[in-house]
């Protein structure tokens, strides 16, 4: 039996979760030296009220070769064929933990088929990617079809978010303090993708949170096609006012055919905190597997 596999990064609402039967591999995230694992051992609104007070120790570590192995040994076990896309690794470390655990298991499982693709994405924008290749196993594509579909959609899927405050990408190391704090006086909020190769890159700073806000449909103008036709992706840290600002330009500018909506979990929001919101979208149509999709 061929089954697609994710790990929590994907940030897909719970609800799809149970109605595909979804196997999401929990990412670890460390509070306080106690371990939990996202939306299993710590959900999204208690995570976001631990994060709210700056001076917790937070911190995440990607899914280990230990716990793929505890993930993908059933299948290696029952003989299923699995596809597992993981959180991009200009992100984390998860592509090449995963590849270790299957090298681990193909010692006493030579015959597993266990294909492992970085999905070069993020949050809602890998949830996107995800729900794609989960419609086109339901209908019946093959698994060359899924993972050559796979490649083709990381292609074209685009990320554009922005986040209410800098003290978290500050704390995590990834704006320095002297940037950091400066623009957080001016009240400057960058406007951030993930690019090309899957790692984060800020592409404009904006003054004034409802300017950054704007802009995500800006950006989206430029690039989305025909995002009328489109299913859509919106994902959002706990804040659902500009959530509903987001979305409600969304709905009056582009009419999209469908909108995914998630709560952005540990393994992104802990480094952005609460008040992160992003658009996801794919710049090109369904190429060769628009017939799963009509």
């Amino acid at each position: 039996m061929l089954r697609i596999i994710t790990d929590s990064a994907s940030d897909l609402p719970k609800d799809y979760i149970r109605q595909h039967n979804l196997h999401v591999i929990p990412t670890p995230v460390v509070i306080d030296d106690v371990d939990y694992f996202d939306g299993e051992t710590i959900q999204t609104e208690e995570f976001y009220h631990i994060l709210d007070d700056i001076k917790r120790d937070v911190k995440t570590y990607h899914i280990n070769p230990a716990m793929f192995t505890e993930a993908f040994l059933p299948y290696a076990k029952t003989g299923d064929s699995i596809i597992y896309l993981c959180f991009s690794t200009g992100i984390a470390g998860t592509y090449n933990a995963a590849n270790i655990a299957k090298s681990n298991i193909l010692e006493d499982y030579p015959e597993f088929d266990l294909t492992i693709i970085d999905s070069k994405c993020a949050s809602a924008g890998f949830g996107l990617l995800v729900s794609k290749l989960v419609t086109m196993l339901e209908k019946g594509a093959s698994k060359e079809e899924i993972i050559e579909a796979a490649g083709y959609f990381i292609s074209h899927i685009r990320h554009v978010f922005t986040v209410q405050t800098l003290a978290y990408l500050i704390k995590g190391g990834r704006l320095t303090k002297f940037k950091g704090t400066l623009a957080e006086t001016l009240d400057m909020k960058p406007v951030l993708i993930v690019n090309e190769e899957g790692a984060l890159a800020v592409i404009k700073t904006v003054r004034g949170r409802k300017k950054s806000l704007r802009y995500l449909i800006d950006y989206a103008k430029e690039n989305a096609y025909q995002p009328e036709n489109q299913t859509v992706a919106l994902c959002h840290g706990e804040d659902t006012e500009s959530l509903a600002f987001v979305n409600e330009l969304v709905q009056e500018t582009f009419h999209p055919k469908d909108t995914i909506i998630s709560v952005v979990g540990c393994a992104i929001g802990a480094h952005t905190g609460r008040g992160l919101v992003g658009f996801c979208f794919f710049d090109a149509d369904d190429g060769k597997f628009a017939k799963y999709f009509r």
